[in-house]
Protein backbone atom coordinates (compact mmCIF):
# COMPACT_ATOMS: atom_id res chain seq x y z
CA UNK A 1 0.00 0.00 0.00
CA UNK A 2 1.29 3.60 -0.89
CA UNK A 3 1.69 5.70 2.58
CA UNK A 4 3.13 8.92 1.16
CA UNK A 5 1.16 11.92 2.21
CA UNK A 6 2.32 15.59 2.43
CA UNK A 7 3.36 16.94 5.97
CA UNK A 8 4.83 20.56 5.97
CA UNK A 9 7.49 21.86 8.38
CA UNK A 10 5.68 23.21 11.40
CA UNK A 11 2.81 22.69 13.73
CA UNK A 12 1.92 24.47 17.37
CA UNK A 13 3.39 22.88 20.23
CA UNK A 14 0.07 22.33 21.59
CA UNK A 15 -0.87 20.13 18.04
CA UNK A 16 2.01 17.88 19.26
CA UNK A 17 -0.12 14.97 18.89
CA UNK A 18 -2.64 15.69 16.21
CA UNK A 19 -2.57 14.50 12.60
CA UNK A 20 -1.30 16.81 10.14
CA UNK A 21 -2.96 17.37 7.02
CA UNK A 22 -1.55 19.54 4.14
CA UNK A 23 -3.87 22.07 2.91
CA UNK A 24 -1.80 24.70 1.49
CA UNK A 25 2.34 24.66 1.07
CA UNK A 26 4.76 27.39 2.51
CA UNK A 27 3.36 31.35 3.34
CA UNK A 28 1.60 33.28 1.14
CA UNK A 29 2.69 36.26 2.89
CA UNK A 30 6.52 35.12 3.61
CA UNK A 31 8.19 38.39 4.80
CA UNK A 32 7.69 38.59 8.89
CA UNK A 33 11.40 39.74 9.45
CA UNK A 34 11.52 37.86 12.56
CA UNK A 35 10.96 34.17 10.87
CA UNK A 36 12.94 31.73 9.29
CA UNK A 37 10.67 28.98 8.68
CA UNK A 38 9.35 29.64 4.82
CA UNK A 39 11.87 31.62 3.47
CA UNK A 40 13.17 30.58 0.04
CA UNK A 41 9.80 28.46 -0.42
CA UNK A 42 7.04 29.39 -3.29
CA UNK A 43 3.60 29.59 -1.64
CA UNK A 44 0.91 27.11 -3.41
CA UNK A 45 -2.68 26.10 -2.66
CA UNK A 46 -3.03 22.41 -3.17
CA UNK A 47 -6.07 21.15 -4.99
CA UNK A 48 -9.10 19.88 -3.13
CA UNK A 49 -9.38 16.78 -4.25
CA UNK A 50 -5.36 16.08 -4.33
CA UNK A 51 -6.19 16.97 -0.49
CA UNK A 52 -9.42 14.43 0.16
CA UNK A 53 -7.49 12.33 -1.87
CA UNK A 54 -4.60 11.92 1.04
CA UNK A 55 -7.46 12.00 3.67
CA UNK A 56 -9.10 8.78 2.25
CA UNK A 57 -5.27 7.14 2.15
CA UNK A 58 -4.39 8.37 5.81
CA UNK A 59 -8.00 6.45 6.22
CA UNK A 60 -6.96 3.46 4.57
CA UNK A 61 -3.80 3.27 6.56
CA UNK A 62 -5.81 4.10 9.57
CA UNK A 63 -7.48 0.73 9.07
CA UNK A 64 -4.53 -1.17 7.94
CA UNK A 65 -3.14 -0.41 11.41
CA UNK A 66 -6.15 -1.54 13.18
CA UNK A 67 -6.36 -4.70 11.17
CA UNK A 68 -2.40 -5.34 11.92
CA UNK A 69 -3.78 -5.03 15.78
CA UNK A 70 -6.09 -7.75 15.46
CA UNK A 71 -3.86 -10.20 14.06
CA UNK A 72 -1.13 -9.29 17.04
CA UNK A 73 -3.89 -10.35 19.28
CA UNK A 74 -4.92 -6.38 20.75
CA UNK A 75 -8.17 -6.38 19.75
CA UNK A 76 -8.13 -3.39 17.22
CA UNK A 77 -6.32 -1.40 19.85
CA UNK A 78 -3.27 0.93 18.56
CA UNK A 79 -0.82 -0.10 21.62
CA UNK A 80 2.92 0.88 22.53
CA UNK A 81 3.50 -2.58 20.93
CA UNK A 82 1.42 -2.08 17.95
CA UNK A 83 3.35 0.77 17.37
CA UNK A 84 6.81 -0.80 18.43
CA UNK A 85 5.98 -3.69 15.84
CA UNK A 86 5.68 -1.06 13.10
CA UNK A 87 8.42 0.63 13.72
CA UNK A 88 10.45 -2.51 13.96
CA UNK A 89 9.82 -3.63 10.13
CA UNK A 90 10.93 -0.18 8.12
CA UNK A 91 10.62 -2.32 4.66
CA UNK A 92 7.37 -2.79 5.60
CA UNK A 93 5.68 0.26 7.33
CA UNK A 94 6.96 3.46 6.07
CA UNK A 95 6.74 6.79 7.52
CA UNK A 96 2.80 7.23 6.72
CA UNK A 97 2.65 4.19 8.86
CA UNK A 98 4.84 5.29 11.66
CA UNK A 99 2.76 8.26 11.61
CA UNK A 100 -0.91 7.14 11.69
CA UNK A 101 0.33 4.24 14.47
CA UNK A 102 1.55 7.47 16.65
CA UNK A 103 -1.50 9.07 15.95
CA UNK A 104 -3.55 6.45 16.53
CA UNK A 105 -1.97 5.55 19.72
CA UNK A 106 -2.52 9.02 21.03
CA UNK A 107 -5.85 9.02 20.53
CA UNK A 108 -6.45 10.01 16.70
CA UNK A 109 -8.68 12.69 18.02
CA UNK A 110 -7.33 16.04 16.93
CA UNK A 111 -6.27 17.15 13.38
CA UNK A 112 -4.01 19.69 11.94
CA UNK A 113 -4.40 21.86 9.04
CA UNK A 114 -1.03 22.98 7.59
CA UNK A 115 0.58 25.17 6.29
CA UNK A 116 0.89 28.83 7.39
CA UNK A 117 -2.57 30.57 6.39
CA UNK A 118 -4.80 27.69 5.63
CA UNK A 119 -7.67 29.71 6.35
CA UNK A 120 -7.43 31.97 2.96
CA UNK A 121 -8.47 28.87 1.08
CA UNK A 122 -11.90 29.21 -0.05
CA UNK A 123 -14.55 28.47 2.38
CA UNK A 124 -16.49 25.84 -0.30
CA UNK A 125 -13.62 24.24 -0.71
CA UNK A 126 -12.28 24.09 3.15
CA UNK A 127 -15.46 23.16 4.30
CA UNK A 128 -15.29 20.19 1.60
CA UNK A 129 -11.85 19.17 3.75
CA UNK A 130 -13.48 19.69 7.13
CA UNK A 131 -16.66 17.28 5.83
CA UNK A 132 -14.33 14.69 4.15
CA UNK A 133 -11.97 14.81 7.36
CA UNK A 134 -14.97 14.01 9.71
CA UNK A 135 -16.31 11.64 7.48
CA UNK A 136 -13.46 9.47 7.09
CA UNK A 137 -12.51 9.49 10.88
CA UNK A 138 -15.69 9.84 13.18
CA UNK A 139 -13.42 10.01 16.65
CA UNK A 140 -12.19 13.64 15.80
CA UNK A 141 -13.11 15.95 18.36
CA UNK A 142 -10.62 18.96 17.07
CA UNK A 143 -9.45 20.39 14.08
CA UNK A 144 -7.26 23.50 14.25
CA UNK A 145 -5.25 25.85 11.69
CA UNK A 146 -3.19 28.62 11.63
CA UNK A 147 -4.58 31.86 10.18
CA UNK A 148 -3.29 35.18 9.64
CA UNK A 149 -5.28 38.86 11.01
CA UNK A 150 -5.12 40.26 7.99
CA UNK A 151 -7.04 37.72 5.86
CA UNK A 152 -9.38 36.80 8.51
CA UNK A 153 -10.15 40.77 8.62
CA UNK A 154 -10.34 41.53 5.16
CA UNK A 155 -11.41 38.15 3.23
CA UNK A 156 -13.65 36.28 6.00
CA UNK A 157 -17.05 37.41 7.42
CA UNK A 158 -18.40 35.78 10.80
CA UNK A 159 -21.09 33.95 8.64
CA UNK A 160 -17.84 32.36 6.59
CA UNK A 161 -16.12 31.47 9.83
CA UNK A 162 -19.48 29.91 11.05
CA UNK A 163 -19.55 27.60 8.48
CA UNK A 164 -16.41 26.48 9.17
CA UNK A 165 -16.95 25.82 12.77
CA UNK A 166 -20.44 23.70 11.96
CA UNK A 167 -18.20 21.64 9.16
CA UNK A 168 -15.92 21.03 11.89
CA UNK A 169 -13.43 23.48 12.58
CA UNK A 170 -12.90 24.13 15.96
CA UNK A 171 -9.66 26.63 16.36
CA UNK A 172 -7.72 28.76 15.01
CA UNK A 173 -4.06 29.81 16.00
CA UNK A 174 -3.16 33.51 15.01
CA UNK A 175 0.19 35.19 14.87
CA UNK A 176 -0.59 38.18 16.75
CA UNK A 177 2.89 38.84 17.72
CA UNK A 178 2.42 42.60 18.63
CA UNK A 179 -0.61 44.95 19.09
CA UNK A 180 1.96 48.22 18.59
CA UNK A 181 1.73 49.69 14.82
CA UNK A 182 5.01 50.89 14.57
CA UNK A 183 6.52 47.22 15.25
CA UNK A 184 4.23 45.43 13.40
CA UNK A 185 5.18 47.61 10.13
CA UNK A 186 8.83 47.42 11.16
CA UNK A 187 9.01 43.84 11.15
CA UNK A 188 6.63 43.76 7.96
CA UNK A 189 4.07 41.52 9.29
CA UNK A 190 1.48 42.62 6.98
CA UNK A 191 -1.19 43.47 9.51
CA UNK A 192 -2.29 45.88 11.78
CA UNK A 193 -3.60 46.38 15.58
CA UNK A 194 -6.69 47.24 13.82
CA UNK A 195 -7.05 43.92 12.07
CA UNK A 196 -5.89 42.05 14.45
CA UNK A 197 -8.95 43.00 16.49
CA UNK A 198 -11.57 42.84 13.87
CA UNK A 199 -10.00 39.55 13.30
CA UNK A 200 -10.01 38.37 17.32
CA UNK A 201 -14.13 39.37 17.39
CA UNK A 202 -14.98 38.10 14.21
CA UNK A 203 -13.05 34.24 15.31
CA UNK A 204 -14.38 34.80 18.86
CA UNK A 205 -18.10 35.39 17.28
CA UNK A 206 -18.28 32.12 14.75
CA UNK A 207 -17.54 29.87 17.70
CA UNK A 208 -14.34 28.85 17.08
CA UNK A 209 -11.74 29.03 19.78
CA UNK A 210 -8.97 31.53 19.34
CA UNK A 211 -5.18 31.01 20.18
CA UNK A 212 -3.51 34.25 20.11
CA UNK A 213 0.50 34.29 19.90
CA UNK A 214 2.53 37.36 21.57
CA UNK A 215 6.42 37.50 20.65
CA UNK A 216 8.53 38.58 23.97
CA UNK A 217 11.19 40.34 23.13
CA UNK A 218 10.30 41.65 19.49
CA UNK A 219 10.45 45.34 20.51
CA UNK A 220 13.71 45.22 21.57
CA UNK A 221 15.42 46.97 23.99
CA UNK A 222 14.16 50.16 22.62
CA UNK A 223 10.34 49.35 21.85
CA UNK A 224 9.49 46.89 24.68
CA UNK A 225 7.19 48.91 26.88
CA UNK A 226 4.95 49.84 23.89
CA UNK A 227 5.41 46.50 22.54
CA UNK A 228 3.95 45.21 25.77
CA UNK A 229 1.36 48.01 26.49
CA UNK A 230 0.05 48.30 23.43
CA UNK A 231 -0.62 44.55 22.85
CA UNK A 232 -1.88 43.99 25.83
CA UNK A 233 -4.75 46.54 24.54
CA UNK A 234 -5.64 44.55 21.58
CA UNK A 235 -5.49 41.18 23.82
CA UNK A 236 -8.08 43.19 25.94
CA UNK A 237 -10.41 43.61 23.01
CA UNK A 238 -10.23 40.33 21.68
CA UNK A 239 -10.60 38.22 24.84
CA UNK A 240 -9.08 35.07 23.42
CA UNK A 241 -9.20 32.05 24.45
CA UNK A 242 -5.89 31.61 24.68
CA UNK A 243 -3.01 33.92 24.96
CA UNK A 244 0.45 31.62 23.92
CA UNK A 245 3.91 33.38 24.57
CA UNK A 246 6.66 32.73 22.15
CA UNK A 247 10.08 34.29 22.84
CA UNK A 248 12.48 35.89 19.80
CA UNK A 249 15.31 34.13 18.54
CA UNK A 250 17.14 35.58 15.95
CA UNK A 251 19.08 33.58 13.27
CA UNK A 252 21.23 35.36 10.06
CA UNK A 253 18.39 33.45 7.56
CA UNK A 254 16.37 35.83 9.61
CA UNK A 255 15.94 39.76 8.17
CA UNK A 256 15.62 41.41 11.65
CA UNK A 257 19.29 39.78 12.05
CA UNK A 258 20.44 41.95 9.61
CA UNK A 259 18.57 44.99 11.51
CA UNK A 260 20.71 43.53 14.78
CA UNK A 261 24.29 43.84 12.57
CA UNK A 262 23.54 47.24 11.55
CA UNK A 263 22.88 48.41 15.10
CA UNK A 264 19.02 49.51 14.70
CA UNK A 265 17.61 46.99 16.40
CA UNK A 266 19.09 45.93 19.77
CA UNK A 267 18.45 42.88 21.86
CA UNK A 268 17.16 42.17 25.12
CA UNK A 269 18.78 40.15 27.91
CA UNK A 270 16.92 37.27 29.24
CA UNK A 271 15.97 39.35 32.29
CA UNK A 272 14.98 42.27 29.93
CA UNK A 273 12.54 40.18 28.13
CA UNK A 274 10.71 38.75 31.40
CA UNK A 275 10.48 42.24 32.83
CA UNK A 276 8.46 43.06 29.36
CA UNK A 277 6.06 39.90 30.35
CA UNK A 278 5.64 40.83 33.66
CA UNK A 279 4.16 44.26 32.25
CA UNK A 280 2.69 42.75 29.53
CA UNK A 281 0.78 40.33 32.42
CA UNK A 282 0.32 43.23 34.42
CA UNK A 283 -1.48 45.78 31.89
CA UNK A 284 -4.23 42.08 30.78
CA UNK A 285 -7.22 43.26 32.36
CA UNK A 286 -11.26 42.42 31.65
CA UNK A 287 -10.32 39.38 29.98
CA UNK A 288 -10.63 35.47 30.38
CA UNK A 289 -8.31 34.28 28.60
CA UNK A 290 -5.50 30.85 29.26
CA UNK A 291 -2.05 32.43 29.79
CA UNK A 292 0.49 30.49 28.24
CA UNK A 293 4.51 30.20 27.89
CA UNK A 294 4.13 26.06 26.17
CA UNK A 295 7.37 26.33 24.26
CA UNK A 296 10.55 25.15 25.09
CA UNK A 297 12.35 28.83 24.20
CA UNK A 298 10.26 30.64 27.06
CA UNK A 299 12.20 30.90 29.90
CA UNK A 300 9.66 30.89 32.51
CA UNK A 301 7.85 27.54 31.30
CA UNK A 302 5.57 27.43 34.67
CA UNK A 303 3.69 30.63 33.59
CA UNK A 304 0.39 29.22 33.04
CA UNK A 305 -2.87 30.13 34.43
CA UNK A 306 -6.72 31.94 33.68
CA UNK A 307 -6.87 35.30 34.36
CA UNK A 308 -7.60 37.18 36.25
CA UNK A 309 -7.58 34.70 39.04
CA UNK A 310 -4.00 33.42 38.58
CA UNK A 311 -2.86 36.70 37.47
CA UNK A 312 -1.56 37.42 40.75
CA UNK A 313 0.01 34.09 41.52
CA UNK A 314 1.70 34.54 37.65
CA UNK A 315 3.42 37.77 38.73
CA UNK A 316 4.44 36.56 41.98
CA UNK A 317 6.37 33.39 39.84
CA UNK A 318 8.07 36.28 37.24
CA UNK A 319 8.86 38.53 40.58
CA UNK A 320 10.42 35.03 42.11
CA UNK A 321 12.55 35.19 39.27
CA UNK A 322 14.02 38.96 39.31
CA UNK A 323 14.93 38.26 42.89
CA UNK A 324 17.27 35.92 42.79
CA UNK A 325 20.41 36.71 43.04
CA UNK A 326 22.74 36.91 39.86
CA UNK A 327 24.54 33.78 40.04
CA UNK A 328 21.34 31.80 40.92
CA UNK A 329 19.69 33.91 37.74
CA UNK A 330 22.69 32.66 35.73
CA UNK A 331 22.44 29.19 36.86
CA UNK A 332 18.33 28.36 36.19
CA UNK A 333 19.03 30.72 32.79
CA UNK A 334 21.64 27.83 31.41
CA UNK A 335 19.94 24.60 33.04
CA UNK A 336 16.57 25.98 31.83
CA UNK A 337 18.30 26.28 28.05
CA UNK A 338 20.72 23.09 28.52
CA UNK A 339 17.11 21.23 29.58
CA UNK A 340 18.12 20.68 32.57
CA UNK A 341 14.97 22.64 34.60
CA UNK A 342 11.61 22.39 33.28
CA UNK A 343 10.61 25.15 35.92
CA UNK A 344 12.45 27.51 38.89
CA UNK A 345 11.57 24.25 41.82
CA UNK A 346 13.91 21.89 39.82
CA UNK A 347 16.66 23.96 41.10
CA UNK A 348 16.15 23.05 45.07
CA UNK A 349 17.18 19.27 43.55
CA UNK A 350 21.12 19.87 44.94
CA UNK A 351 22.51 17.13 42.43
CA UNK A 352 20.52 19.26 39.55
CA UNK A 353 22.10 22.20 40.71
CA UNK A 354 25.14 21.43 41.16
CA UNK A 355 25.20 19.67 37.85
CA UNK A 356 24.88 22.78 36.00
CA UNK A 357 26.99 24.95 38.31
CA UNK A 358 29.93 22.93 36.91
CA UNK A 359 28.96 22.61 33.50
CA UNK A 360 29.05 27.18 34.10
CA UNK A 361 32.86 25.98 35.51
CA UNK A 362 33.91 23.86 32.60
CA UNK A 363 31.95 26.70 29.91
CA UNK A 364 34.55 29.80 31.93
CA UNK A 365 37.36 27.85 32.11
CA UNK A 366 37.24 27.31 28.11
CA UNK A 367 36.21 31.00 27.66
CA UNK A 368 35.94 33.32 29.99
CA UNK A 369 32.23 35.55 29.93
CA UNK A 370 30.99 33.08 27.39
CA UNK A 371 28.04 31.57 29.73
CA UNK A 372 25.46 33.86 27.94
CA UNK A 373 26.73 32.81 24.47
CA UNK A 374 26.44 29.57 25.52
CA UNK A 375 22.81 30.01 26.32
CA UNK A 376 22.22 31.80 23.30
CA UNK A 377 23.31 28.68 21.12
CA UNK A 378 21.35 26.48 23.14
CA UNK A 379 18.48 28.53 22.51
CA UNK A 380 19.12 28.17 18.52
CA UNK A 381 18.39 24.46 18.96
CA UNK A 382 14.68 24.76 20.12
CA UNK A 383 13.45 26.70 16.68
Amino acid sequence: MRDYFEQGPIRPPSEATSLLIRVTRNCPWNKCAFCHTYKNSKFSLRKTEEVKEEIQLMKDIADEVRALSWRLGFAGKVTKEVVEYIYSLPDSYGEGFRIIAVWLYFGGKSVFLQDANTIMVKNRDLVDILKTIKEKFPQVERITSYGRSSTIAKRKSVEDLKELYLAGLTRLHVGMESGYDFLLKYVSKGATAKDHIEAGVKVKKSGIELSEYYILGLGGKKWWRQHAIESAKVLNQINPDFIRIRTLKLLPIMPLYKKVEEGDFLLQSEEEMIIEERLLIEKLEGINSYFLSDHILNLLGELEGRLPQDKERMLAIIDRFLSLPKEEKLNYMLGRRATIYETMDDMKDPELYSQVNQLISQIESEKSGSVEETISRLKENFL
